[in-house]
């Protein structure tokens, strides 16, 4: 039974579920045009939803390989709008963390780093502030176990939304609820050219 007055907050692993959604549709661009409003709709399910929070690191734009100069501009451009995008939602909070450049075998990688422990020091803050009283989880890491284990010791719930292609076992069993998204299922929320066919 659905209770209206049960406050919800939502923390999603923006990278987490970047690369999960890329992975399933084979497509680099699909999270930028992701339905947002919707999915966090799906998840609330009629209950009082507090707030959003997504953790993710905006790119560096003072470094591009000479090569790819033109493309890496262009990428972050897109991830500025992205970010625009995300701001206007309401209810939505935009948490940018950093991102950490490596040397591995002669090329540059870049790393988004805080953005685990971010997620899991506001989650058992705002439990401790009693902001919520059930925590939606959107990601397949199993480092948040025992940030979930210290919620749960206040008397507060915890769900957590995987997919098909990647879940966390450990979270999964750990979690109060848990919800395991398909590619069809995730596919309604985004536009029909951007579906892998």
């Amino acid at each position: 039974m659905i209770n209206s007055k049960e406050k919800v907050i939502v923390f999603i692993d923006g990278s987490n579920h970047y690369h999960i959604i890329k992975k399933m549709f084979n497509n680099p661009n699909c999270l930028s045009e992701f339905n947002f409003e919707a999915f966090i709709k799906l998840l609330i399910n009629g209950r009082n939803l507090v707030r959003v929070y997504y953790y993710t690191a905006p790119l560096d734009k003072n470094y591009f390989d000479s090569k790819n100069k033109k493309e890496g501009i262009e990428t972050y451009a897109k991830q500025q709008q992205f970010f625009e995008k995300l701001r206007k939602i309401p209810c939505f909070n935009l948490i940018l963390c950093r991102m950490q450049k490596e040397n591995l075998n002669g090329r540059v990688h870049y790393t988004v780093k805080e953005d685990d422990i971010n997620l899991a020091v506001d989650m058992v803050k705002l439990a401790y502030n009693n902001a919520y009283d059930t925590a939606i989880l959107v990601s397949s890491d199993g480092d948040f176990v025992p940030a979930i284990k210290a919620v749960k010791e206040i008397g507060k719930k915890v769900e957590n939304i995987g997919f098909e292609n990647k879940f966390s076992w450990h979270l999964k069993h750990e979690c109060d609820k848990y919800l395991q998204l398909n590619k069809k299922e995730v596919a309604l929320f985004l536009p029909p050219d951007l579906k892998q066919k």
